[in-house]
Parts: C-alpha cells; structure tokens; sequence
C-alpha cells in the first residue's frame, strides 16, 4: 500500500485547497496511508477527515527556515513513498534528493512562474494548458503528467432549504438568478463580467435579473464602485467569501466563469456537480473541459459584448440550460470522477517508485 503525505500552505478556501481536501479523503477512504500537514487554524484543515492523521505546520512564507525543518522532521519520521505538494509555498518549502524515497511530486493548478517548482522530482498539471506550459519552461516532458480535478456529485437541496440563502440576500423569489464564484482578482474577469450584466436585460420573461458574485479578493471595493457606475449595483450581491460557495451556485439559474486565464476551473465542475448550466470564457483551462454548446457555453475572452449576448440567450432558453446541465453531469461522471482521478494519481505514485 503506497503511503502518502500532503503538504499545502494556504489558510482560505480555494481551489487548490479543496481539491487537497478531496484528494487526501479519498485516498483515505481508499485504506491508504495518508498523512495531511496543514498550516494551524486553516479551513482546508476543517475539511480533512478525521481519521486521517496530520500535522500541522506555520508555513509563513517561502523563506520559513522553522517550516522546512518541520516539514524535513515529518519526512524522516514518517517516512512515506510520495510527498505531495500543492502550491508554491508548500513546494519550495519542501527539499528532497533525487533518485531515492521518497518521491516529490508537486501538483500544479495554474500558470505559476516555474522557477519555484523545477527541484521537485516529478510535476502533475490538472490541465493541458498547464502541462504544455511547464513544458515549454524547459521541465523533462517524461515527469509532467495531466491529471485532472474531481468534483463528487451533488445531493440536490430543496428550494424550502435554499429560502433562508435567497432571503438574506434579498432577492424576490421570482428571479433568475446568475451566479459566478472566485476571487476578486483580475484573472477573473469580473469586470467584463460587470460590463455584461449590464447589458442583459433587467427583466426576461417577467422575471427580474440579478447577480450573485461569491468571493473576495484586491479588487472587492474597485468591483462595487464599477457595478454602481454601471447602474447595476442595486442588483448585484457580494456575499463575500463563504465556505458554503456550492450553496450559492444551487440558488443558480446560469453559472458564469468569466476568467481570463484558469488552470481547470473548479467552479466548473461544481455547477456540474450540482447540475447547474456553465456560460464561459474561452480561456484555456476552461475550453479543455467544456464542449461548446454541448455540455456548456463558450465566448472569447475579454469579450462583454459576447457574453452579454450569450447570457441573455440562456435567460431566455430554460430548456438549453436543462440541455446542458444535464450534459455538464454526463461530463463530469466520465471525466472527472472521484474513481478516475485517484486511480490517476495512484497509478502515477506507482510509476515513479517503479522507476
């Protein structure tokens, strides 16, 4: 049985980090042994199992002289045959020989300066975007591999549970509601997304419009004040960043990822997960996992006017948006499952100790 241990650094909630979580529980679930060091106090921690041992571990920054010692001490203690790490902190943070145990894989969501990765023994790119891009940075071809994300479907909540969600934010019970999620970033694209909102009608069908943006990020306050000058501050909401993000994708009518630039796009499988329709931009990550007009929506990047154009589209055609959030399930069902994924990973672990 391969043994196993997760490192990752940050302290919030993002893709990265609940995809670790994921990661570590099912091969848990799985009977192998897997050892999680967390940062103290972190939500990823909160989403561990409980039956999976941890260590937790201040990773304060890439220049924690303490953290590399205690991330070394683990090593030795432990002993395990893969070291996974996730991110840039946690991955220069970690130093291993090569050519022995345990094995350093680093997994890579995004387009990351390479610099901070090149001294792990083996790279995993949850896209092909991000496998073509470590590749052109001069990494060996033979120890990049793609693995994709999972997302486990969604037991679907009633609308008697969802109430008490759409009453706080104070949206009528008839409206259509769009919801996208991500940090306020300029990545994101959330201005564009802005700019399109405004653009869509404010009724379709005798049905108000309204905006749900879940997140929190540089660009919070610069977001509002552009939504006020598009005259659409008064229905836009900014719940900020909640732990409970899929809860606001089941309040959705059309999910929206408007980036510009995105490893794989977690948000993506969690509005298929939860049988939600997907309106995108065609930004790589994104456009590797979604087939246009098949099992989601694709527009060019950096493009208000299209996506407006495609957003009002779907507003008006409930059963293109059935259409294609059943096709989005379907997708990831045989993509992105728990069982494709972990077998991924672990007939890669069993690959490198091969070799």
């Amino acid at each position: 049985m391969i043994e196993s241990l997760h490192i990752i650094g940050g302290k919030r909630l993002g893709g990265a980090e609940l995809f670790y979580a994921r990661l570590v529980n099912a091969l848990h679930r799985r009977g192998h042994a897997v050892l999680a060091m967390t940062v103290p106090d972190s939500l990823t921690a909160a989403e561990i199992d409980p039956g999976v041992a941890r260590i937790h571990t201040p990773m304060r920054g890439v220049w924690d002289v303490w953290a590399r010692w205690q991330i070394g001490k683990a090593i030795r203690q432990h002993y395990p045959d893969i070291v996974q790490t996730y991110m840039g902190r946690a991955t220069r943070l970690t130093r291993l020989p090569f050519g022995q145990r345990p094995v350093h894989v680093a997994r890579l969501g995004g387009y990351y300066a390479p610099h901070g990765y090149r001294h792990a023994h083996a790279w995993v790119a949850n896209s092909p975007g991000v496998h073509d891009h470590l590749i052109q940075h001069g990494f060996p071809p033979e120890r990049v591999f793609y693995i994709s994300n999972f997302v486990a479907p969604c037991v679907p909540t009633t609308t008697a549970a969802l109430q008490p969600l759409r009453d706080e934010l104070a949206i009528p019970d008839e409206a259509l509601i769009v919801v996208a999620v991500g940090r306020l970033h300029p990545v994101k694209g959330f201005d564009d997304l802005l700019e399109a909102f405004a653009a869509v009608p404010v009724w379709i069908h005798d049905r108000p419009i309204y905006l749900i943006i879940v997140g929190d990020g540089p660009l919070a306050i610069p977001l509002r004040r552009h939504a006020d000058r598009l005259g659409v501050g008064d229905r836009v909401r900014w719940p900020g960043w909640r732990g409970d993000a899929g809860r606001f994708q089941e309040l959705a009518d059309l999910c929206v990822c408007s980036s510009r630039q995105e490893g794989i796009g977690n948000v993506i499988l969690e509005a298929w997960a939860r049988r939600r329709p997907v309106l995108s931009t065609r930004a790589q990550g994104l456009q590797d996992i979604i087939t246009d007009q098949e099992d989601g929506w694709l527009t060019p990047v950096d493009d208000p006017a299209a996506l407006a154009e495609a957003m009002t589209l779907m507003l008006r055609d409930e059963p293109l948006r059935h259409e294609l959030a059943a096709n989005g399930r379907q997708t990831l069902t045989a993509r992105h499952s728990e069982e494709t994924i972990v077998n991924a990973y672990l007939d890669l672990y069993q690959r490198l100790l091969a070799a």
